[in-house]
């Protein structure tokens, strides 16, 4: 379980920008009201923390844009673009004996860049600023609140539908830049049965079925979540909050402009919430796993490309 948190903690924490066209999306999430657990070092029985419960809802955007693109002989492009994106996530905890986060407002902005390296290879980079708070009052943001992160990422590109990648990311969010690994992996199938697997903002495996140019429905699996740097008992700590997630998605497309809307409804599997110290020994450390177990989860989404 801890090797879970902290993989999906390293996700969201990196700023993951890539796309080919302008677009914007919104997106809503509730996840239901469940108990609060405890699992003890070496994945002992779990203790269930009290009366503790809660529930959570997300409410998502982002804005890309590429500044510039242009092909080469074999159609593959260079893309130097920006991108947007905001978090609101509200936290509704109960029956908590200590001080539990109730909200977190992530907002970031980068700038990303793709090129092909010759016809296998290709390079993907970016670098970011964002600021990570638990609380909307941005009188209260300080610069302890922000986090840097880039990344490079070299993608070998085996045949039309599967690519693999590695490389290096460097963040700041332990207080001082670290660098960590950095994985990319995307596969499709396409067709009227099409699966998709991709680690590249996070983990999304679906497998969809079109049952006409505008109507999908897939069974998928997701991860996300948010961060929110703080200081609690004169420490810098940072509270994460993730999510896995499962369910059948419907996606429908609407007119000619590329605007469609995605909707999910499931099952949250296991929601990581705890907060750790801002070092390396402390987003280690073996007492932290607290998570909400399982729960209802719906989603609503609105994407426009341009």
């Amino acid at each position: 379980m801890k090797s879970i948190s902290l993989f999906l903690t390293a996700l969201v924490t990196l700023l993951g920008l890539e796309g080919k066209a302008q677009q914007v999306s919104f997106k809503t999430e509730f996840i239901g009201n469940s108990g609060y657990y405890y699992l003890p070092p070496g994945e002992m029985p779990r203790e269930k923390i009290g009366d503790s419960k809660g529930s959570a809802m997300i409410y998502q955007a982002a804005f890309n844009m590429p500044l510039s693109m242009k092909l080469d002989e074999n159609e593959s492009p260079t893309i130097w673009g920006v991108a947007l994106g905001g978090t609101y996530v509200s936290l509704r905890n109960q029956n908590f004996s200590e001080h539990m986060v109730s909200e977190i407002m992530n907002f970031q902005f980068g700038i990303y860049h793709l090129r092909p390296l010759n016809d296998k290879w290709s390079m993907r980079a970016s670098a970011g600023i964002g600021i990570f708070t638990p609380s909307t009052d941005f009188s209260k943001i300080s610069f302890k609140n922000v986090l840097g992160s880039g990344s490079v990422i070299f993608i070998r590109h085996l045949n039309p539908n599967l690519a693999i990648g590695g490389g290096m990311s460097i963040n700041s969010s332990l207080g001082y830049p670290m660098i960590f690994p950095a994985v990319y992996l995307s596969w499709r199938h396409n067709g009227k049965f099409d699966v998709n697997i991709e680690l590249v903002e996070g983990l999304e495996i679906s497998t969809g079925y079109d049952f006409n140019e505008r109507l999908k429905l897939s069974y998928a699996l997701e991860m996300n979540g948010q961060v929110a740097l703080l200081e609690k008992d004169g420490k810098d700590q940072l509270f994460s909050h993730q999510y896995i997630v499962t369910g059948f998605r419907p996606e429908m497309k609407l007119g000619e402009k590329g605007f469609s809307v995605t909707g999910m409804a499931g099952i949250n599997l296991y929601r990581p919430a705890s907060y750790s110290d801002r070092t390396l020994k402390g987003v280690f450390a073996g007492d932290n796993d607290y998570y909400f177990s399982v729960s209802p989860y719906a989603s609503i989404g609105l994407e426009l490309k341009f």
